[in-house]
Formats: C-alpha cells, structure tokens, sequence
C-alpha cells in the first residue's frame, strides 16, 4: 500500500537555516510504500527575504509548495499548511531541522504499520539531535541533553491528518512563543492516541552558537511563554498541565532556591558568561542562563495568575 506525506513547515525570519532543511528534504530516499511527498511551506510574514529565495529556486525545489500568512504565529501556520495538504500523512518539523535521507521513510514505515494495530489513532516521534554546527549539523552526536520526554511536540512528528482534523488542530490563541503543539498533545491523550518513538527519523535541530546578544530575546521569549502557559491551563486545568507549565509550590521554590531568592540575576552572571563563550563553551553559558530564565518565568506566570 503505497502512503504519501505532507511536510509542513511553519518559518519566520529563517532563510539561512531553511534553505539546508530544504535541501536536505529534497534528497530523500522513496520505495514502495511512499512514492510521493510534498514540502508545504508557510512564511508567516518574514521581513528576511524568505518568499522570493523559495520562488526563486523553484527548480532545485519541486517538491515545495509556498503559502504566505501575515506575522500571526505557528499554530496558524501548521492549521493552514494542514488544510492546504494532499497526502493523508503529516509530517511537522521545525524550519531549523535538517534531516537524512531516509527521514520520510523510517517515519512513514513505523506510522503504517502501526495504523493496523490502533486503527489511525497513534503518532509518531523522531529523534531531535541540538546542534550549534551550521556547515555541518549531521556530524552532532546525540547527547544525554538531546532526551525529550514530551508526549507531542511538533519539531519531528508524524500523524494522520484525519485524526487531526477530528481533534481539531492546533488552536490559534496560542499566538505567542509556546506550548500550542503540547496543547493540542493533551487533546489528543485525551482520546487515547498513543505515541510511537521511531528513533531511526534523525533531524538534527539548528540554533545558534549562544552570546549575550541573545539574553533580550530569551528574556521576552520567556514572558510569552509563560502568558502562553497560562492560556494552556484555563483549557486544561489538571495536574499533568500544572507540572508541565512548572504551576507547582514545587517547581516555585526549585527555581527561588537555584538563584538564591532573585540574588542570582542574568547580570551577575554576565561576567561568567563572557568568559565561557570566550572559552568556546557556549553551551554551558546557555545551561547556566536557563537558571534565571526559568525564575523569570515562573515569577512572570506567578504575576499573570
């Protein structure tokens, strides 16, 4: 039984990176059970040049299919980019996500057959490998740090577009930075969808080697996810959703004593930081920043409830 896919891709601002994922979706390998896919990109109002380099490229391209969308956020992207889909698989992947040549292929084998067993109402979720190596990203080991234990996030999964459209999509409140795919993971355990790992579907997730010129963003990132946070648990108010969102006594008094009850601050640190990315050990500076992050979070949805 041959079973085409649809990749969808929400982007903003993302040229440099979509351009290797791109690339490296058109290399992939087709056999007897998946003879056809199609990229379908949705541009949510970039200001980088993103729309006219796809157009532009349209020969080394055959597979993508364009749709642009004002800046509205990626929810609204993937329910677009699903609606505007032809094949009965979805495949989500993030616009930084380089994958190999038999990612379509290890994803769609594990998803067919597993349809025969839960009758559609399962999902698959491959392996995200973090990599700050632009020339080069498949050369990135995979790390005790690369673990997830999230039910359904939207960086490497595939999924039935039936059951999609029957669980309602992503919901598009969620037009800030976080937690929409997670929400819509909690509509779907809801109704028992069962999630299969298929480790073999690699995509290696590109960012940025970090410095403090990211410290802005980080910060402002964080007070949208938190106010996103907040939207997550009005639709979901139980337990699981508390421990998710980090709602907890717990999680408050975690981040309160790591930063020594606000002494620890991102500007004390800056020193420290300077020296490690001076090192070359960017990673460890981000590790150490994500220790205030994470009480600026939590103090901002401590404010908002």
């Amino acid at each position: 039984m041959v079973m085409n896919a649809s990749v969808i891709i929400p982007t903003y601002n993302r040229k440099s990176i979509l351009e290797k994922c791109l690339k490296a979706l058109e290399k992939q390998i087709l056999n007897d059970v998946i003879s056809d896919y199609e990229i379908v990109v949705v541009d949510d109002g970039s200001t980088d040049g993103t729309p006219s380099w796809i157009k532009s490229n349209s020969e080394i391209l055959p597979h993508v299919v364009l749709y642009e969308q004002e800046h509205s956020g990626p929810a609204l992207g993937r329910n677009l980019g699903v609606m505007k889909s032809k094949y009965e698989i979805i495949i989500f992947i993030d616009s930084d996500l380089i994958v190999l040549e038999d990612f379509l292929i290890c994803h769609v084998n594990k998803l067919s057959s597993s349809w025969k067993k839960n009758n559609k109402k399962c999902f698959t979720y491959g392996s995200v490998i973090n990599t700050s190596n632009f020339e080069n990203p498949e050369s990135e080991k995979y790390k005790l740090t690369d673990v997830s234990f999230a039910y359904f996030a939207t960086g490497n999964v595939a999924i039935s577009k039936e059951l999609l459209l029957n669980v309602g999509l992503f919901d598009n409140s969620f037009s800030l930075y976080g937690w929409e795919d997670l929400e819509l993971g909690e509509r779907l355990k809801k109704i028992g969808t069962k999630l299969v790992k298929c480790p073999k579907a690699v995509g290696f997730h590109w960012h940025p080697p970090f410095d403090c010129g990211q410290i802005k963003s980080l910060i402002s990132q964080e007070k949208e996810r938190a106010r996103m946070a907040l939207l997550f648990y009005k639709k979901h108010s139980n337990l699981r959703v508390r421990f998710m969102i980090q709602l907890t006594p717990i999680h408050n008094l975690l981040w309160e004593i790591m930063c020594l009850g606000g002494f620890i601050t991102i500007n004390k640190l800056f020193p420290l930081l300077k020296f490690l990315i001076y090192s070359g050990r960017n990673r460890m500076a981000l590790e150490i920043v994500r220790i205030p992050l994470n009480l600026i979070y939590v103090r901002e949805l401590r404010k908002l409830i």
